[in-house]
């Protein structure tokens, strides 16, 4: 009799198997042996199924990884991203103009003038949220390696065109090639390379504890669903990050999303939005699923008040978020604000390397001219090197070149977005000097000779400042670098949590007790350790601050999660044995009070008795009152 042994398994709906019989092997071998049947494969037939179910394996895997792998696309460039282009220096650069309602968008770095952008209407926000709500609905039903092969695409277009994005980014903000490098296309790589590797486990169903033995006959999940459409109102300072972080985590965990962004830097929004658009139709989805507006401060107000919303990520000013947040609440709209900060370096006597920390504060303070969230807006330090750290800063921060990279500049920092806030910055910094405060570096706004209609502040350095100083209570953002002397440790502490905000912080040191203490008393919502913000660049981590840096955090699991409806779910363990049946004397009407009350009075005891006495006690009363 011929004998056949099947090998089947079944990976994710698709079932892999091969089969041997006793006419195709020898069983010579084993039949030598007296307590071998002989109806045993040999050795080598046993070898010939596992390699065909490993060669069957993998030929399932790589047809998965060709069928959900990147697919390549293209988008329009702007014509301003092209070699040799030039355009219209501005007399006096400003985004609003006398003769229309449209946007002027220029080069805050020359002033050349980009073009102008007709700002959205009520109307306008109503068919957004419309066109993504119906891309939605389609949307939410794909899988997650149907969203992930987007993502896989949309990271091989940025890193195929880094330099049109940078160039984009550079021309409506200011900032030089090597900042948007940093700060722009890092920042989005990161983020869709951990979106690809965990936003799937962040978002499967995850199994809760059941109260026993109560709920023992029942099992609980937390599941992780689509809100439906959200909204990202995003700031200028990084345009191409800003507007993207938020559309890769709405649109992976099956979400639409409308992101507003700033009407100073309304120019790149449209290219920088089609990116994204592209991955989607190249993978045959609807590329209605985001939309990007941007609008005059007046009408805001209707897009943050719409029912459409489902969730609202803010970006911007302490002032603006109450705006929001007034105007979410009527539609009862949850939030999630991020507001900047006043972030502090404090830098330990024991600091070893001062000319490398030097190094690692220059960039903390200047990326991006200093207009970043979680820039270094005040460095604390503590006596014995503060001294030495104000000469070596002095020394670099003179050597700093502002200017713009796009016309052939070699230039270490770019433009400010607008010149509306150096009036304050100014008068900031004269209060400090009349305080106490040395100047030792700029300290005004720079007519810059090549671009005098760029927004140029000059790179300065400010020491002696104490926390009784303007300068030391407000967020500058701006391409100033405050020292502040402490006492001791306990001092500098006091310094860091001195103002109302919140959101980041950093310190440097070797002596371990002092580190932990200071991560452990810094008022704020995330903390680095002898380094500058890399807690942003590891998107596992959640992002935000507390007091008056907001509340609420976008990236990581808990990020990804803030843009779900988390639904929890608790079902029979075993639905054809056991179930809930309301008992006879607790069932309606009830017919004896007072047993009734014993009964659960004794099922209580039962269920959360802390010692047996009452355990027991209550399953007496249980018993003698059912």
């Amino acid at each position: 009799m011929a004998m056949k042994i099947s090998f089947d398994f079944l990976v994710s709906g698709f079932t892999v198997g091969c089969s041997v019989t006793k006419d195709n092997f020898s069983f010579a071998a084993l039949d030598n042996s007296p307590f071998a049947p002989n109806s045993l494969p040999s050795t080598n037939s046993l070898l010939a199924s596992l390699v065909a179910v490993l060669l069957s394996f993998f030929a399932f895997r790589y047809w998965r990884a060709s069928r959900f792998a990147a697919v390549s696309y293209t988008v329009p460039v702007p014509e301003q991203c092209k070699e040799g282009w030039k355009g219209e220096v501005l007399e006096e650069p400003s985004i609003r103009t006398e003769s229309d309602y449209n946007i002027q968008c220029y080069c805050p770095a020359t002033g050349r003038l980009l073009g102008k952008i007709k700002p959205a209407y009520p109307e306008d926000i109503d068919k957004a949220i419309a066109k993504s709500a119906a891309a939605q609905e389609e949307w939410a039903k794909t899988s997650f390696d149907e969203r992930k092969k987007v993502l896989r695409s949309l990271l091989k277009y940025v890193l195929a065109n880094q330099d049109t994005i940078t160039t984009a980014a550079c021309l409506d903000s200011g900032k030089t090639r090597i900042d948007a490098a940093l700060g722009e296309i890092l920042v989005v790589v990161e983020k869709i390379k951990w979106v690809l590797n965990n936003g799937e486990q962040a978002l499967k169903p995850e199994k809760r504890s059941v109260s026993w033995p109560l709920m023992c006959y029942k099992k609980a999940e937390v599941r992780y669903e689509p809100l439906g459409v959200v909204c990202a109102c995003v700031s200028w300072n990084y345009p191409f990050h800003n507007l993207l972080c938020p559309m890769i985590s709405a649109i992976f965990a099956g979400n639409g999303i409308v992101v507003k962004g700033s009407e100073n830097t309304a120019w790149s929004s449209d290219y920088f939005v089609s990116t994204i658009k592209g991955a989607l139709a190249a993978c045959g989805h609807n590329p209605d699923l985001v939309q990007s507006i941007t609008c005059w401060p007046e009408v805001a107000p209707h897009l943050t008040s719409h029912p459409g919303i489902a969730h609202i990520t803010f970006i911007g000013s302490r002032l603006i978020a109450h705006h929001v947040a007034a105007s979410a609440s009527k539609s009862l709209t949850p939030l999630c604000i991020e507001l900047g900060g006043k972030d502090a370096a404090i830098i330990l006597d024991d600091v070893p390397n001062i000319k490398a920390l030097s190094s690692l504060l220059m960039r903390g303070v200047f990326q991006s001219a200093s207009q970043n969230c979680i820039g270094i807006e005040r460095i604390v330090v503590l006596p014995k090197v503060y001294l030495k750290l104000v000469e070596i800063l002095g020394g670099r921060i003179k050597k700093i070149r502002p200017g713009s990279v796009l016309d052939g500049d070699e230039a270490d920092c770019g433009a400010m977005v607008s010149a509306a806030g150096f009036d304050k910055l100014e008068s900031w910094i004269e209060d400090a000097v009349k305080k106490g405060a040395r100047c030792l570096v700029g300290g005004k706004r720079l007519v810059h000779p090549k671009y005098p209609q760029g927004h140029y502040f000059s790179p300065t350095l400010l020491v002696d400042v104490t926390e009784d100083m303007l300068i030391a209570q407000n967020e500058t953002f701006a391409p100033i670098c405050v020292l502040m002397r402490a006492k001791d440790v306990t001092h500098a502490i006091h310094l860091a949590n001195s103002t109302e905000y919140g959101l980041g912080g950093s310190v440097f040191g070797r002596n371990k007790q002092d580190l932990d203490r200071v991560v452990r008393e810094f008022k704020s919502g995330m903390v680095s350790v002898n380094d500058f913000a890399v807690y942003y660049l590891n998107q596992s981590l959640p992002f935000g601050g507390v007091r008056g840096s907001g509340y609420g955090r976008f990236a990581g699991v808990e990020g990804m999660r803030a843009v779900c409806n988390i639904k929890a779910v608790c079902e029979d363990r075993f639905p054809r044995l056991i179930n809930t049946a309301i008992p006879p004397v607790v069932d309606y009407p009830i017919r004896d009070g007072n047993r009734g009350w014993r009964f659960t009075k004794g099922l209580i005891e039962l269920s959360y008795g802390e010692s047996w006495g009452r355990v027991t006690g209550g399953l007496w009363k249980l018993l003698t009152n059912m």
